[in-house]
């Protein structure tokens, strides 16, 4: 079959300005939580696109641990090529898709680091295996291969026991968002699409053209 003749037909929702909220935030987490009550798999995961100083853009996936009126968080290694990117360019954008629901979220905006008391509460409330991880994984530079994190976790679970701290290198961001927008597949390619951008401290709601 020719890839170029995937077809899907849009027709499970719409998204209208009277029936959407006022608050871009509003209108995420009720799509989020439809979601998640959809059972869509992985409803929290979310694409991160960076800019190096080379500029050239990178995604990659990550999962959001929490958000409100101050932001989206996720947590991550701060050497790893987001982090050092971030640390260029503190711009970064966002992106659910949630196939089920025909359902796209976009999120733009500034990058900053969570509090050290938010990194520290949610590190400490990760599995064990997991907290082990942050320390065994270099992220994003070259091994020899798998048995260097075997080692590596063997080598921090045995110092750390039970209690590992969490890793210098190692925490949350938040972006906060000045733009937002949220597309809702329809039939015939004419899909809504609408947009939130920061004017004066306050939401503009407006149509894009699909």
């Amino acid at each position: 079959m020719n890839i170029a003749d995937l077809r899907k037909s849009y027709e499970k929702a719409e998204l209208s300005e009277d029936a959407s909220h006022a608050d871009p935030l509003q209108q995420f987490d009720q799509w989020l939580q439809q979601a998640i009550a959809a059972q869509v798999p992985e409803p929290n995961a979310m694409t991160l696109a960076t800019v190096g100083s080379d500029l050239r853009p990178s995604t990659r996936i990550v999962l959001i641990k929490g958000y409100d009126e101050r932001g989206v968080v996720w947590y991550t290694n701060y050497h790893s090529r987001k982090g050092r990117e971030l640390a260029g360019n503190p711009y970064a954008a966002l992106q659910f898709h949630w196939v089920e629901l025909e359902r796209v979220v976009r999120i733009e905006g500034r990058v900053e680091f969570t509090s050290t008391d938010e990194s520290d509460a949610y590190f400490h409330s990760r599995p064990l295996d997991s907290r082990i991880g942050a320390w065994a994984s270099p992220q994003s530079e070259v091994i020899e291969g798998r048995s260097v994190l075997v080692a590596n976790a063997a080598k921090y679970g045995a110092q750390f026991l039970l209690k590992p701290p969490r890793p210098p290198h190692w925490g949350g961001y938040r972006l906060v968002p000045d733009n937002w927008q949220f597309w809702q597949g329809r039939k015939s390619r004419l899909h809504d699409r609408l947009r939130y951008r920061l004017q004066d401290g306050a939401w503009v709601r407006e149509r894009l053209a699909p």
